[in-house]
């Protein structure tokens, strides 16, 4: 199966998981997963939240991203990923001055 992104709609959410900040989002989800490819703008960040039922895989593409996870704090880089296992939460923002560009999958 393909997922063409560019032909999924894109959607602005402004404090995603009660965060702060502008993200842009274009979403593939069915029963099993989401994938997500988007963009968190400079100065945003999501809210803390808690992966009970799932798990978060986060790919950067392009920038960095800093991630608060279980009261450690992580910044990934282009090629690099962040995860977050079931049980275990989570928050993160783009505390640069340019865009930050993921690939997320929640499993």
């Amino acid at each position: 199966m393909i997922i063409r992104f560019n032909s999924i709609a894109e959607e602005q959410i402004f404090g995603f998981k009660g965060g702060e900040g502008e993200l842009l989002t274009r979403n593939f989800i069915d029963s099993h997963v989401r994938i997500m490819r988007s963009i968190l703008k400079p100065g945003a960040r999501s809210g803390l939240h808690e992966h009970t039922d799932n798990c978060e895989v986060i790919y950067i593409l392009e920038g960095e991203m800093r991630f608060h996870y279980d009261e450690q704090v992580e910044v990934a880089r282009q090629g690099e990923v962040h995860y977050c296992p079931r049980g275990h939460r989570h928050w993160f923002e783009n505390s640069t001055d340019r865009d930050v560009k993921y690939l997320a999958i929640v499993i």
